[in-house]
């Protein structure tokens, strides 16, 4: 038992010394271990900075041309998000500036507009958006629910004036509300979604890595009667193992870069402990490991890491949760996003770095991931027993 022991911890010594070795001498896996994790955070956080957008040229269609629209437009004018850059005389020239990009959102007072207020009426305006940027309309949303809010209480205070009954003092809205954005205080678009595309960066680069080097031991085969003369001889576990620690000690720098300085460099939300998040990413980086080498099974060459990553990527964005809430999916699609590492890594990470919350606050993320790496574990042991009983049978034959 204690020989068996000792084989044991040799062949996952020998086997990451091996795959180490393999590591640093492919360009290809290189780019994907470090390149990826090390540039495309910074990619990704430069394309959605600046987070807000503000004084966004739009042009008025003022129809009724009176004194209280004309207050209108100055106060949209007013807002962060609008910037009036010129008063068409009808709407087919608006759409022209439109159309041209002089202007990316129209808001059209119509001829009644006063008459239906003097008259007790809902005054209506139209606002059109362009939707080349989802980032624009955002910003027109907030800033024309503020312009109503606030025109609503101007045209009562003015009522209650002309009525006698004197608004000295008296608040402009009986209720008032405040928001405090958790975990994005800023509202800006890269402070929502860094930090969870962080998490899927470093599960998709080692995935493509994995998957790499699983193609490369593929080719060997195919070139030597089925045996990759690279391959450690021992245990099916132990080499699996090895290889997982391998990854892991190659990618610790790496996550230490992308999750803490990171969010530093670009100012993201980032209030967590270093230690509870860092501890947290483990198993993160544990279940992907073992979810590449299940993959393997689809890798014949090197290229084809490519295809099977690649294709993943945006399955695994979507199902994360970043670009719609997964409590609004189906049972079956929140079934396959229980099945990626970083749906349940995304959610972690974000309670833990972007909440201020503890590694025992995320305990069910953080439980389900090492679940995960269990189950991969059991998933990649099988393809490769059944890799290996192909390469038996056809040397038999």
């Amino acid at each position: 038992m204690k020989s068996k022991i000792n084989d044991w911890f040799s062949g996952v010594s020998r086997t990451f010394a091996r795959e180490m070795s393999l590591v640093l001498k492919d360009i290809g896996v290189i780019i994907f271990f470090f390149g990826l994790p090390l540039l495309y955070p910074i990619v990704y956080t430069l394309i959605y900075n600046p987070e807000l957008v503000r004084d966004i040229p739009v042009a008025v269609v003022d129809d009724c041309r009176t004194a209280q629209s004309r207050e209108l437009a100055r106060m949209a004018d007013a807002t962060e998000a609008m910037n009036i850059m010129g008063y068409p005389s009808n709407m087919g020239e608006a759409r022209r500036l439109m159309n041209e990009k002089e202007c990316y959102g129209i808001l059209y007072i119509p001829e009644d507009y006063s008459r239906r207020i003097g008259r007790g009426e809902q005054g209506v305006v139209a606002f059109y958006s362009e939707m080349s940027l989802l980032l624009r309309y955002r910003a027109f949303v907030s800033a024309l629910t503020d312009l109503q809010l606030q025109t609503g209480a101007q045209i009562r205070r003015e009522l209650l004036d002309a009525l006698g009954a004197s608004s000295a003092g008296q608040s402009s809205s009986p209720v008032s509300n405040e928001a405090y954005f958790i975990g994005d205080p800023t509202q800006g678009f890269a402070s929502f979604i860094i930090p969870g595309i962080i998490i899927l960066i470093l599960q998709q680069s080692m995935l493509l890595g994995v998957t790499m080097l699983a193609g490369n031991s593929a080719e060997r085969r195919r070139r030597n009667g089925g045996i990759d003369p690279l391959a450690v001889q021992c245990p099916q576990s132990a080499g699996m193992i090895g290889r997982m620690l391998c990854y892991i000690v190659v990618y610790i720098p790496m996550t230490i870069y992308v999750l803490h300085f990171i969010p530093m460099m670009f100012d993201l939300p980032h209030i967590g402990d270093a230690a509870d998040y860092l501890l947290f990413i483990v198993p993160l980086l544990v279940a992907s490991a073992f979810l590449g080498m299940t993959l393997q099974v689809f890798v014949k060459e090197r290229e084809s890491s490519m295809l099977v990553v690649v294709f993943t990527s945006l399955v695994f964005l979507f199902l994360s949760g970043l670009t719609w809430p997964r409590y609004a999916m189906s049972p079956l699609w929140k079934m396959a996003g229980d099945c990626v590492p970083a749906t349940w890594g995304v959610e972690g990470f974000i309670q833990i770095n972007c909440n201020g919350g503890t590694l025992s606050e995320a305990a069910h993320p953080y439980m389900m991931l090492w679940v995960l790496a269990a189950v991969y574990f059991l998933t990649a042991y099988a393809v490769i027993a059944w890799q290996r009983r192909r390469v038996s049978q056809r040397a038999v034959s």
